[in-house]
């Protein structure tokens, strides 16, 4: 299967197709030295929030070249009101050293969660994982890579990069969600065509091929984002039908 590299474009893309206001949710950057790499990222935390309290955990991916400027704009568009009013610790880091996260990024894994663990506290000690274009297929990679930390694996648009029959057994107790855009013929179709591979497989999969939507997906941001947010709850009581 092929990746893709979306970098300058893709943002300006973004910053053109939806604008999505400031809320007040407290974000909170930091910094790390993982595995020889220097990880910047960023923590949303639930408005109030209090450390005493565990609360459902997501761990986001940003599309593009995953710079902090993709960070702040996925933040802006899918994640902030959503986890600010429905009670989730977010995070979401930049590439350690420009290394994407499906091209050698990844090895900041499992100890980077770790990290977020002793930091703060998540329901169960797991995440729900997801993210868009080159965040879902970073999504589903470290997903494969450490299945037991994650409850759900979402790209919108994303797919398991290596479908190997030993990654999508790694998979097969997650709830998997697949989004593309309509007029994303490419996207679209690696998505529908592996989404069936999955449910030949006995995976959970529900995939949504959004109207009208190009690569980049406007009715997952903003208001829409709650509709990811939705699955994330549901994916805690079983992935359902």
């Amino acid at each position: 299967m092929q990746t893709h590299r979306r970098g300058s474009s893709w943002l300006l893309a973004a910053i053109l197709s939806f604008a999505v206001p400031v809320l007040d949710a407290e974000v909170i950057a930091k910094t790390a030295k993982i595995a020889g790499l220097t990880v910047s990222y960023k923590v949303v935390l639930p408005n109030p929030f209090d450390p005493s309290k565990a609360y459902p955990g997501i761990l986001a991916f940003s599309g593009g070249s995953q710079t902090e400027n993709t960070v702040q704009m996925d933040l802006r568009r899918n994640w902030r009101e959503q986890a600010e009013r429905r009670g989730y610790i977010v995070v979401i880091a930049a590439a350690p050293d420009g290394q994407l996260f499906f091209e050698g990024g990844e090895r900041i894994f499992p100890e980077f969660l770790r990290q977020i663990l002793s930091q703060y506290k998540i329901l169960d000690n797991k995440f729900h994982v997801a993210g868009p274009s080159n965040g879902g297929i970073s999504a589903f990679h470290v997903a494969a890579l450490y299945p037991q930390m994650f409850w759900s694996v979402t790209g919108f648009p994303g797919y398991l990069p290596d479908a190997t029959p030993a990654n999508i057994k790694a998979l097969s107790k997650l709830c998997i969600f697949m989004f593309a855009g309509e007029q994303d013929r490419d996207w679209s179709g690696e998505i529908e065509q592996q989404s069936k591979a999955f449910r030949s497989m006995g995976l959970s999969v529900r995939t949504s091929i959004e109207k009208d939507q190009p690569h980049l997906i406007g009715t997952l941001a903003g208001d829409g984002a709650s509709r990811l947010f939705d699955q994330f709850d549901q994916a805690r009581n079983g992935c359902g039908k």
